[in-house]
């Protein structure tokens, strides 16, 4: 590929990752909202424990999902950072690392994407395997779930 062409894809990478966040904090949103609104509906009944352990659960769940959306915005923020107009030599955050079994992109920790009908690994750069290819260059050897992989290519 030529540095056009593993930048352009690298965009590509970096924005199918955008895409997922933002679809995440847009469901996490309305799910805080829904908790919200479920916790003030609760209507009053003779059973005034029952009222009171129907809100605290509504404002239970809205903090989590809370904590999801600072999660999410956190992840994006990371993402965001990511230069993807460096053409990396060894792995490091904003780079593609290509493998003989996996290949994986070092930028936010989203599991497993297909971009381009091929299948990509988002990594976090704290993630402990990022942390395991941080340095390592194509040609370079590591252990990755009981199996020695070979980096084939760093972009």
């Amino acid at each position: 590929m030529t540095r056009d062409e593993i930048i352009d894809f690298k965009a590509r990478l970096k924005k199918a990752g955008e895409l997922l966040i933002t679809e995440r904090i847009a469901m996490t949103k309305s799910a805080i909202d829904s908790a919200q609104e479920a916790a003030n509906s609760e209507g009053k009944s003779s059973a005034g424990d029952k009222y009171e352990t129907g809100r605290a659960m509504g404002h239970l769940e809205k903090d989590m999902y809370a904590r999801q959306q600072a999660e999410n915005l956190k992840e994006l923020d990371l993402l965001q950072k990511v230069n993807i107009n460096i053409v990396h030599t060894t792995a490091q955050a904003g780079a593609f690392v290509k493998c003989s079994d996996h290949s994986f992109f070092i930028a936010a920790g989203l599991g497993k994407q297909i971009v381009d009908d091929l299948p990509v690994f988002f990594l976090s750069p704290y993630a402990p395997l990022a942390k395991l290819l941080l340095h390592k260059k194509a040609g370079d050897r590591f252990l990755f779930n009981k199996r020695e992989t070979e980096i084939l290519e760093v972009f």
